[in-house]
């Protein structure tokens, strides 16, 4: 079994917890909720992606014996557990916003209804397999906005936080519409648009840089492009154009240059100089090195004739923003509405839902917190069942059709929500029903 398929996978205090509720016949159906306490800091919204790995996981998810045998052995656990361990499969209900959406602080992402061993269990990996599809959606997102129509790849697999990271990555930066990725496995995978040029070390295993180019040329003729910067960015970018002419009678055109290493914008100013002076027009610029939403606004801002960026660190790691103040709380217990009321972290009881409100544009002017059984007489919901008794409600939607709800999100942003340097508020509303909810719970549970 992959670890990534184990409910072992968790930490200790969720099987302890539920040692303890079997011990005392605890298993009332509970409903947690999955929801972020506060932005980070330059984030004005987040994109919601990684439903499709946790349901994944939620179908698939089993103890193997040897892990059960293990956990016989480790002192913790009594033979109720294990047992109940050996039969576990996720029987519950899964309610969520579809990956792509745009959503707030203190909004509920996903909700999780079932018997409350099952529920506890999962809490983990479901945490797990959210927060980092969602910042890297969400910095994918940034960097289109400030990119505009330019070329954006993921190139962040070899500074990805493992394997499964940098698999989550490419998936999310292209849900996000970047337009591909480097990651050969996720291109087989997913089904995502690859992109390769060649690595420095391949242009210095030659005796000279036309050489390494027409080896190139020879061995990827559909697929030309060239790293200039080895050595020296505009000696490089004049062989390219002694060779240009060559390849063009072979019937081989060269896609673009790569630009690697220093101030990209100037050196890309220079290249295309070069190019253009020697009717090269149709060769683009390719540049990485470095690269975020920061440098690519800049770079819209100075009108730089760079055509596509490869941006690797930044994205994969979410760099500026590397976690999520997220949590999964408990908000009812047998029919009876929860709430943690701790400062700083306290939640909203019950199983909720948020109806989001546009103005006569089109764009997001706010938010409503509600009663899941509440039906105002506007706004649209934004979480649907997608999982009942622990089987899928329909197959997964495919890449290209959250690609087009992620353009059209992104087109209701407001101006100020759009900003990529300055936090904006942004209006959650609660509804009278729930916050007379929260009143009734406080009174419950006055300890």
């Amino acid at each position: 079994m992959a670890f990534s398929e184990s409910p072992q996978l968790t930490d200790l205090y969720q099987l302890t917890m539920v040692q303890s509720y079997l011990d005392h016949d605890m298993q009332d159906q509970a409903v947690f909720e999955f929801f972020v306490r506060s932005l980070p800091d330059k984030r004005n919204f987040l994109m919601a992606a990684g439903l499709e790995q946790l349901l994944d996981f939620l179908t698939q998810t089993k103890f193997s014996q040897k892990e059960l045998d293990y956990l016989a052995n480790s002192g913790f656990f009594r033979d109720n557990l294990i047992d109940y361990l050996s039969k576990f499969r996720f029987t519950g209900q899964v309610d969520a916003m579809p990956e792509g959406t745009l959503f707030f602080a203190n909004e509920p992402i996903v909700r999780i209804t079932a018997p409350l061993p099952e529920a506890q269990l999962i809490e983990t990996r479901l945490i797990n397999l959210l927060q980092l599809p969602t910042l890297v959606a969400t910095k994918a997102a940034r960097c289109r906005l400030a990119a505009k129509d330019k070329l954006l790849v993921d190139f962040g697999l070899r500074r990805a936080h493992g394997s499964e990271a940098g698999m989550l990555a490419a998936r999310a930066s292209y849900l996000a519409t970047f337009d591909g990725t480097s990651n050969v496995l996720a291109g087989q995978h997913y089904g995502i648009p690859v992109y390769g040029t060649m690595a420095h070390s391949y242009v210095q295993a030659h005796e000279s840089e036309t050489q390494a180019f027409r080896h190139f040329a020879a061995s990827q003729p559909d697929n030309l492009v060239l790293l200039v910067d080895t050595y020296d960015t505009f000696r490089g970018t004049e062989r390219v154009i002694e060779l240009a002419e060559a390849l063009k009678a072979e019937g081989v055109t060269i896609k673009a240059l790569r630009l690697d290493s220093g101030d990209l914008g100037d050196e890309a100013v220079r290249v295309r100089e070069l190019l253009d002076q020697h009717g090269h027009q149709e060769i683009g610029i390719f540049a990485s090195s470095s690269v975020d939403e920061y440098l690519l606004m800049q770079m819209h801002y100075e009108q730089s004739p760079i055509t596509g960026y490869g941006i690797g660190t930044h994205l994969t790691t979410s760099e500026d923003a590397p976690y999520l103040n997220c949590a999964y709380k408990l908000e009812e217990y047998a029919g009876i509405a929860r709430r943690k009321r701790s400062h700083g972290k306290a939640t909203r009881p019950g199983s909720k839902q948020v109806f989001r409100h546009y103005d006569k544009d089109g764009k997001i002017a706010y938010d409503e917190l509600c009663i899941a059984s509440e039906e105002p007489e506007s706004g649209q919901p934004l979480l649907e069942t997608v999982m009942q008794n622990g089987q899928r409600l329909k197959v997964p939607e495919s890449l290209d059709i959250i690609r087009h709800r992620v353009k059209e999100q992104i087109q209701t942003l407001p101006a100020d929500l759009a900003h990529l340097t300055r936090k904006e508020e942004f209006e959650l509303r609660i509804s009278p029903a729930l916050q007379k909810l929260t009143d009734e719970t406080n009174k419950q549970f006055n300890f």
